[in-house]
């Protein structure tokens, strides 16, 4: 979103990588590094796919991957109930250091947290202390001036879309060796909680501002308050107001903050 495009897609590409994962080492006996190259390069291929039709056709993105949204979770039922009969897929055992390294556990504490630190270690850094990182600033801005001054526009959306899906793999990868199992609709509306996340931490949608800690902290806001309403007893129908109300208000916030440092310079 920094760089002023959606990828809706991100959600079935959860159920897709994980059914990617999970079919070839449970029904064929794949070897984990190779699911997991199937996997990521499936993913990859499609955020390319994703990316360069934004860029050569000019629709938003928000078409072309609501677009993919549909057809890649389409295809994922129709595919899976093909091979297996049935829309989930269990026994999807694995050991050795990969398995460790995706679904294990460092002094107690799950893998998938450090996953989380290092890529928003990394993110940061990239944003803040790298060119490509003034290309995407840059990108969402102005994406002509951007042009103008040298930026390529162009790939570095395909770049980020690309990126995009590998992240949504990685989710679908730990979630999928977590539970030794996986399911055609896991993933289902993360797209529009991964914005809302994202807007929660000061991440404008018009696109030019942000960063990554603060997508961070709106996860772990969306998180806590998700496991909260459980744990308190409330009823979790009332989650979804919380989501609507959450977006909105965050939306107004960035918003204010936006016009009210435009005039301040």
């Amino acid at each position: 979103m920094i760089a002023g495009e959606f990828d809706l897609s991100v959600g079935s590409m959860i159920g897709a990588a994980g059914m990617l994962l999970a079919i070839p080492m449970a029904e064929f006996g794949w070897p984990l590094w190779a699911a997991l190259l199937l996997a990521f390069g499936v993913a990859l291929l499609i955020g390319f796919l994703n990316g360069y039709l934004v860029v050569k056709t000019g629709l938003p993105s928000f078409i072309v991957t609501l677009a993919s949204l549909f057809a890649l979770r389409g295809a994922t039922i129709g595919f899976t109930r093909l091979i297996t009969g049935r829309t989930q897929v269990s026994g999807v055992e694995a050991e050795g250091f990969l398995a460790t390294i995706f679904a294990g556990e460092i002094a107690g504490v799950p893998v998938s947290i450090f996953w989380w630190l290092g890529l928003g270690a990394l993110g940061t850094w990239i944003l803040l202390r790298t060119t490509f990182g003034n290309w995407i600033f840059g990108t969402g801005g102005d994406p002509i001036a951007a042009r103008n001054v040298g930026v390529p526009v162009n790939r570095v959306k395909i770049l980020l879309f690309m990126s995009t899906a590998a992240g949504a793999t990685l989710l679908a990868v730990l979630q999928v060796l977590d539970a030794a199992s996986a399911d055609v609709l896991r993933g289902t509306l993360f797209e529009f909680q991964a914005i809302i996340a994202t807007v929660i931490g000061g991440v404008l949608l018009t696109g030019g501002y942000g960063s990554v800690i603060g997508p961070m902290f709106g996860a772990l806001i969306f998180g806590m308050v998700n496991q909260g309403i459980f744990f308190t007893g409330v009823n979790t129908d009332w989650f979804q107001v919380f989501l609507g109300a959450m977006l909105l208000i965050a939306v107004i916030v960035n918003n204010y903050i936006r016009n009210r440092a435009a005039r301040s310079r």
